[in-house]
């Protein structure tokens, strides 16, 4: 940790001391120092994996200036009824609020999508916009890398964030630059040990935080680190930075592919591996202070090795600050259930409360089957949606998730990958086969309704009485949310599997593999 060298070196000679933090700090934030602004515009939990990550790269400098003064050293399967898991008395972690970070807070439109999928229940959904009869380009702009993450829209203003490792903000009605920070140079695909990235820079769907006006993003550097940093929503400005990765992380085969998530003051970050599954990665949850200050939570998920959480939409979180995530496969392929091929619940400082697992775990991370390519549906009435590569959708209660093999209902649907969007008990899922649509009833049992085409995968969205989703060639569709029918179409550009689009009044925004483009709905 970075924190604890200081510790050890106060007690020698001053010069040293003085040495060793300079070299350590320059090791991890020298790829920041290009960073700029261009202004233009189971056992559950036996063994709790939530650890503090003591002194953020601050306190190294603290300790640094306390150094230089003299001071002294420091002390230091069927419809089976779910039965809920006997929880394990964790230790009590209690993370402090964030103080307010140095911007001003601002007030967010309740048009602006400031989150994956718009809320933390991750439904995107917007209820009161038009439906689309026809759709016509606004305007494309190429940008300093591909674009993984779903833009946000804050305050009239596109956020999207590169491969590059840069945060543009764009005008939501004509595409111009308002401003552009750079975080360093990415991650040369051939540095690392596996993945389909290059160069691997800002992967995951940032969040904003209109408490502090902040734009939170995860940007791979050099190292390879992962730096979490706060920009100013308005000016670009960079107000929070610090290292993202948890002790004892083994950085290089970790990626950061899924959704930040914003609650309570904290800014929630999943890890997961590389395309691959090389090395020794594993899944973990990381949170953050929004001013940056404090110590780093986590919880890692307890697997030998796998397990990672990478499915774009990041944690689902419910109204009560829950974070419900999905996990996908793991090494393990008999014994005890390590957590893996799940779908887990963390209390808001990342404890393990409550998990479940398909009975057929074990085989499904013997054949790469497993729950992790899509993220967990928060249904009402305290339901639980999870389906991913093996066809199987189980539905879950959310306080008693159900251990092995304890679903509510188990149903045969479909592979999904990437994001669902909600409306109501309606579900409409990215099938590997197309969009289908699924509906939760009043007897708490799940019926299939309409099926697109097959091309029509991509993570829809829906707006008014209209989905959208993207087909793997850059085609965005519009779709009858009653029916499945297709109204219009429009060729957007190459996109990413994962890609999303956004909706801000007659507009959709949808990242592309050299930036983004706009589209206008009438």
């Amino acid at each position: 940790m970075l924190g604890a060298f200081p510790l050890f070196m106060i007690a020698v000679p001053g010069g040293i001391a003085v040495i060793f933090v300079l070299w350590r700090e320059r090791r991890i934030f020298g790829a920041q120092d290009k960073m700029h602004t261009e202004r233009v515009r189971g056992k559950l939990p036996t063994t709790s994996r939530t650890r503090l990550q003591a002194w953020s790269g601050t306190c190294a400098w603290l300790t640094l200036l306390i150094a230089l003064a003299g001071c002294g050293p420091f002390s230091s399967n069927s419809d089976a009824p779910a039965k809920p898991i006997t929880p394990l008395t964790l230790p009590t972690r209690t993370a402090t609020p964030a103080a307010s970070a140095t911007s001003t807070a601002s007030t967010a439109s309740s048009a602006d999508w400031t989150t994956y999928h718009r809320d933390n229940a991750r439904t995107g959904y917007v209820a009161n916009a038009a439906d689309a009869h026809q759709l016509t380009p606004a305007w494309n702009m190429h940008l300093d890398g591909a674009v993984y993450a779903e833009p946000l829209v804050v305050n009239e203003h596109v956020i999207v964030a590169t491969e590059g490792n840069s945060l543009y903000s764009l005008d939501a009605r004509t595409g111009q630059v308002q401003w552009h920070t750079n975080f360093g140079s990415p991650v040369p695909l051939s540095t690392l040990p596996c993945g389909n990235i290059d160069p691997l820079g800002i992967t995951g769907t940032p969040v904003y935080d209109p408490a502090t006006n902040l734009v939170f993003a995860v940007a791979e550097v050099s190292g390879p680190a992962h730096i979490l940093v706060g920009v100013n929503a308005n000016t670009g400005q960079v107000q929070v930075r610090r290292v993202a990765d948890p002790a004892g992380m083994e950085t290089a085969p970790h990626q950061q592919r899924s959704a930040l998530a914003l609650s309570n003051g904290m800014v929630y970050i999943a890890y997961g591996g590389l395309f691959g599954d090389c090395g020794n990665y594993h899944g973990w949850v990381v949170a953050s202070r929004t001013d940056g200050q404090g110590s780093l939570l986590f919880y890692q998920v307890p697997t030998t090795r796998e397990g990672g959480i990478w499915a774009a939409p990041g944690p689902a979180i419910d109204s009560t600050g829950r974070l419900f995530v999905s996990v996908g496969n793991g090494e393990a392929t008999q014994g005890d259930w390590d957590h893996s091929d799940s779908v887990l619940r963390l209390s808001p400082t990342l404890q393990l409360e409550d998990g479940f697992a398909p009975t057929q775990w074990q085989q499904d991370n013997a054949t790469d089957a497993d729950l992790g390519s899509m993220g967990p549906v928060l249904l009402p009435g305290g339901w639980v949606y999870a389906d991913g590569k093996s066809a199987l959708g189980y539905l879950l209660r959310a306080d008693a998730l159900g251990g092995v093999g304890g679903q509510a209902q188990v149903i045969s649907i479909c592979s999904s990958y990437g994001g669902a969007a909600t409306v109501g008990s309606q579900m409409f899922l990215p099938c590997t086969d197309g969009l289908r649509q699924v509906l939760l009833g009043p007897d708490h049992r799940l019926t299939q309704g309409w099926h697109a085409s097959g091309q029509v995968s991509g993570s829809p969205i829906v707006g008014g009485h209209t989905v959208y989703s993207l087909d793997p060639n850059g085609t965005l569709y519009a779709l009858n949310s009653q029916t499945g029918t297709v109204v219009t179409t429009i060729s957007v550009d190459s996109t990413s599997r994962f890609a999303t689009p956004t909706l801000f009044g007659n507009q959709v925004f949808v990242g592309t593999m050299t930036g983004i483009v706009a589209v206008t709905i009438s």
